[in-house]
């Protein structure tokens, strides 16, 4: 028989950029005004579409909370960020850890589904237009949004346990901007085929699911738009559908590239350069790609701005 040291690990380290020790201060003011930015932008999109009259429907609806889900989302993550380059120490205690796995999963979860329902409710207004006033009540929309939230919870609640239940050992150091699941397993004692097995449940549950849903969603709005004979009819169409899908292909595109890399083969520079894009850039690009897109947001914005001057 073989003796294993298995340390009862009390905390992690977060490496975070600790390879750029010259540049932590640099790194500190970049991210603080990239965090100010997602505050103020995303912020934004939350006070226009609760106060505007004219933006009371299910898509700005939607987007509201979308928004709000990305605050959230970047908040468990980058204050803690900023701490860590501001110290320059990285300790982060396994309570800590867990709480931030588990809101990080959620949070996740819940942007994933709530992109699907802003492609269905987009399905709707294109594809059945008569309806979409019965199909999209504000009871519906409010089912939605409710649904998108709580759906992950008793899955993602559960697998943060059943990560943090097996023991740590060697060392404490988590080569990573913040506590994820493939640099954890990485530093899991024992058996872990059972964590492994739900980190694919999770990535094909609150993934690729509400992926194939969007895509679904899109496919018949394709189909539906190629039948219309206008072409501004066409351009429309394209017009409410092209804010959205570049959002999809910015979060979907980094952060399913990041998960399948690490399952089959993680390095710790390359995840890390993923997780920075889908969860630090693509909520600051956001609001950017819905305002300065939208005829309707933007004159909605000037409206605002001028009864605030008035005042």
């Amino acid at each position: 028989m073989v003796d294993t040291n298995i340390t009862i690990m009390e905390e992690f380290i977060l490496l975070g950029f600790s390879e750029f020790p010259n540049f932590q201060g640099f790194l500190f003011v970049i991210f603080l005004i990239i965090y100010l930015s997602i505050l103020l932008g995303n912020g934004l999109i939350i006070i226009i579409t609760n106060v505007e009259l004219a933006l009371q429907t299910p898509m700005y609806y939607f987007l509201g909370n979308f928004s709000f889900v990305e605050i959230c989302y970047t908040s468990v993550i980058l204050p803690r960020m900023l701490l860590s380059l501001w110290s320059q120490k990285g300790n982060i205690s396994l309570l800590s850890c867990a709480v931030q796995l588990c809101f990080f999963l959620i949070l996740a979860s819940a942007e994933s589904f709530l992109l699907a329902v802003m492609a269905y409710d987009r399905y709707v207004a294109i594809c059945k237009p008569l309806y979409y006033p019965l199909i999209m009540n504000n009871k519906m929309c409010i089912k939605m949004v409710v649904g998108s939230w709580v759906s992950g919870i008793p899955v993602l609640v559960g697998q943060t346990y059943q990560v943090f239940s097996v023991p740590f050992c060697g060392s404490n150091k988590l080569n990573h901007i913040f506590c994820d699941m493939p640099p954890l397993l990485k530093l899991a004692c024992g058996d872990i085929s059972g964590d492994e097995v739900f980190l694919y449940i999770d990535c094909f549950l609150f993934g690729l699911t509400p992926f194939l849903m969007i895509l679904m969603s899109y496919i018949r709005i394709l189909n539906s738009i190629l039948k219309l004979s206008s072409k501004t009819g066409i351009s429309k169409a394209f017009s409410t559908c092209s804010s959205h899908l570049m959002v999809v292909c910015l979060f979907y595109g980094s952060g399913l590239i990041a998960y399948l890399q690490s399952i089959f083969s993680y390095s710790g520079k390359t995840e890390k350069i993923f997780s920075v894009f889908y969860t630090i850039v693509t909520p600051m690009i956001n609001p950017m790609i819905y305002s300065l897109r939208n005829k309707d947001f933007i004159e909605a914005m000037k409206r605002l701005f001028s009864k605030c001057v008035k005042n």
